[in-house]
């Protein structure tokens, strides 16, 4: 066990779980005023639920003993077996216990993703249950697939470096069929307060660098590397966005600067500690272009109400970075051993498709099915009434600003 990996981890496990408040700012600016509380409790109901879910049973389903490379066996169930010691099959120099820990704060920020699909909409009790309900059946199954000993996709040889599939396809495609599910707000208004969405972006990068850097669970040229990309690739998306933003609109926004940050977080993340600071560049550059499209034209075009982007940042983030890893991966500088498209290994190419469409198409499916079956026992969207009072007051009783209309 080395002690300076240990207190590594354990910073950026902190930094982790920092960007779920982040997340709450980031969403609760981009809503009407009448919702920003409610759109603020999605994210820390995850933090508070997905707290206890992970020790009961969610750790050993993602990282428990391989049941036919679909789900983790219950041996840690309770964190039964989880100790100071290392798991030689996930991080030999760490404890297991500040292993389980990091892990926790990518299933707690990963749900919370998926409330900006839904925002101003969803019934806050049926949240909790939904939370509850996909963590266990979509985030843990395809987490062990991607990362857990014996996973099917992890054997087949998908790289995901720090959760592109796991964290940002799964909750971007599941908000996307959330979204289509739940169908569009009655009364669309203005963000209520951006510099609060600029300040969430900015606690989101800073604590990026704890979710992709932390993800060598070492410290190595690899957790270097990866701070490097992750740096880079949010840079390059911010300017990639404001130029596509500027040539559309004439204009570069506050919001488009933030969302292009994000989009470029997003789009690293599955290759950050498996690609070159250059290539991390052309990923940033490209995911900010990609993201802007889609949700200036496909979503336009569609007409689907992903309130606040989800799917358009993370679920198409994702998927080109998963896909940009199989391009750009490069064996000289990682720890895979695995080299990408340019690098002379079209084979790796094929298979992270087959691990975006995996991720794509279970996410969906599991996702429709939690909505059919809650729907099904109480209406999981807020009334009519309630939408047009807002839903602080209707479900919780409170006001942001003080009864001031935002």
């Amino acid at each position: 066990m080395n002690g300076a990996d240990t207190v590594f981890v354990i910073i950026c496990a902190a930094l982790v779980m920092i960007m779920t408040p982040g997340l709450a700012l980031f969403y609760g600016g981009m809503v009407r005023g009448k919702n920003t509380l409610d759109s603020t409790l999605h994210s820390y109901s995850a933090l508070a639920v997905i707290s206890i879910q992970w020790i009961l049973i969610g750790y050993t389903l993602c990282f428990g003993t391989d049941i036919g490379g679909l789900i983790g066996g219950f041996n840690f169930a309770g964190l039964k077996g989880v100790g100071f010691a290392p798991n030689a099959d996930y991080a030999g120099t760490i404890p297991q216990q500040v292993f389980m820990l990091f892990q926790l704060m990518f299933a707690i920020i990963t749900p919370a993703l998926i409330s900006g699909s839904i925002a101003e909409r969803m019934k806050f009790t049926h949240w909790i249950v939904f939370l509850i309900c996909w963590t266990t059946l979509v985030y843990d199954p395809i987490a062990h697939w991607v990362w857990g000993a014996g996973g099917w996709l992890k054997n087949l040889g998908a790289l995901d470096f720090a959760g592109g599939n796991v964290v940002h396809i799964s909750s971007g495609v599941s908000g996307l069929i959330a979204a289509l599910m739940l169908g569009k707000r009655r009364n669309v208004g203005k963000p209520s307060n951006l510099p609060i969405t600029c300040l969430g972006a900015a606690i989101l990068w800073f604590g990026w660098y704890g979710f992709n850097a932390g993800s060598a669970l070492a410290i190595n040229d690899v957790a270097v590397n990866a701070f490097i990309t992750t740096n880079t690739s949010a840079a390059a998306s911010a300017i990639s966005w404001s130029i596509c933003e500027f040539a559309y609109r004439k204009k570069i926004t506050s919001l488009g600067v933030a969302s292009g940050i994000v989009a470029g977080l997003v789009a690293i993340t599955p290759g950050a500690g498996f690609v070159s600071p250059l290539a991390s560049l052309i990923i940033g550059l490209v995911g900010g272009a990609v993201c802007y499209s889609c949700i200036t034209f496909v979503k336009a075009k569609l007409g689907y109400d992903d309130a606040l982007d989800a799917f358009g940042c993370h679920g198409v983030g994702g998927i080109w970075g998963g896909i940009a890893t199989g391009i750009f991966a490069w064996k000289a500088i990682n720890s895979a051993g695995a080299s990408g498209l340019i690098h002379g290994n079209p084979k790796l190419l094929g298979i992270q498709i087959i691990a975006v469409l995996s991720s794509v198409v279970y996410s969906a499916v599991v996702t429709f099915i939690i909505i059919k079956v809650i729907n099904a026992v109480s209406s999981i969207r807020a009334g009519e009434k309630e939408e047009q009072v807002g839903l602080d007051v209707t479900e919780h009783g409170e006001e942001a600003y003080g009864g001031i209309q935002m």
